[in-house]
């Protein structure tokens, strides 16, 4: 994986090898930063790149940062213009991955949130297809469970919960799994080892609700309004039994890196025709025309560079 050209690090932008903390610094000792993940998209005939809803990741990348008691003056647009800054200088003619982090930035020993420096730093790189398999994934139901919204909120993107995430990833895939779907405390599907799910079923996507343990997805939102608006889909949030993805019609995963990844096969027995369906190709397409900023009707969602 190429590594990034520059950082944007303590208050300014500096060569990617500038930007270094040291190993005593509490975020890195004690998992006590958040971050976010963001992509643009190149637009090959505009010979642009488009950064995808980077407001909406940056207010949640701001609420993550409160869940640790951090305290910063910007906001999402200030952000916003922090990482136009950062792209420009980087000069990507490609798809990329963006990554802000929060994070306490002193260099102590000691187990606490409060009275520590807080530091957002952010870099981008080239980025492609997260999983493999994005139209065929076979998955398995994880033996871990999910982390709880009173052990640590999943709907904030904390780096130390991300642990729990690396667990479920790494059994599977060494396991031959291309992915894995993740039980909550109650026994219902959660979502997958970093990614939302839905499902459809009789003509209805259903995906779980935000109170399941979820991460509040962005790609989440933008496919439920996608599927609604444009594929007059009914969209239900409710708990899924884990049984019930081994009997339903469809199964995909979202999410920012995942983008639209279609599940064929859980824990060995087929999803629907064992082959990607009409309501998951057709959104794979819409997602991508959206994020490239071939739908004039989102063009909202995008921010050029």
């Amino acid at each position: 994986m190429d590594l990034p050209k520059h950082a944007y690090f303590q208050g300014k932008i500096v060569p990617y090898a500038d930007a270094k903390v040291g190993v005593a610094t509490h975020a890195l000792n004690y998992g006590t930063a958040v971050f976010a993940g963001m992509r643009g998209y190149w637009n090959k005939e505009q010979e642009r790149l488009f950064v995808f809803r980077p407001g909406d990741h940056f207010r949640r990348f701001l609420n993550s940062a409160r869940l640790l008691c951090m305290d910063f003056d910007h906001t999402p647009e200030s952000l916003t213009q922090v990482l136009l800054g950062l792209l420009q200088a980087d000069g990507y003619r490609q798809d990329i991955y963006i990554r802000p982090l929060a994070y306490k930035a002193d260099e102590v020993v000691g187990v606490r949130l409060h009275d520590l420096r807080d530091e957002i730093t952010m870099f981008a790189m080239p980025f492609g297809q997260y999983v493999k398999n994005a139209t065929n994934a076979h998955v398995t139901v994880s033996s871990w469970r999910r982390i709880d919204d009173n052990v640590i909120p999943a709907r904030g993107k904390i780096s130390g919960a991300y642990a729990n995430s690396a667990l479920i990833k790494t059994d599977a895939s060494r396991s031959g799994f291309d992915e894995a779907l993740v039980l909550n405390q109650d026994g219902h599907i959660s979502e997958g080892s970093a990614m939302n799910i839905f499902m459809v079923r009789d003509g209805v996507l259903i995906t779980p609700p935000i109170t399941e343990n979820i991460l509040e997805g962005i790609t989440r939102r933008t496919v439920m309004e996608l599927a609604s608006n444009e594929l007059s889909l009914v969209v239900v949030e409710r708990p899924i039994d884990r049984t019930e993805v081994y009997v339903c019609d469809e199964l995909f995963m979202t999410g920012t890196a995942a983008e639209v990844t279609v599940v064929t096969k859980v824990d060995h027995r087929p999803v629907g025709e064992g082959r990607m369906g009409p309501v998951g190709e057709k959104l794979r397409k819409l997602f991508d025309d959206v994020v490239r900023n071939r739908v004039p009707k989102y063009a909202h969602w995008n921010t050029a560079v």
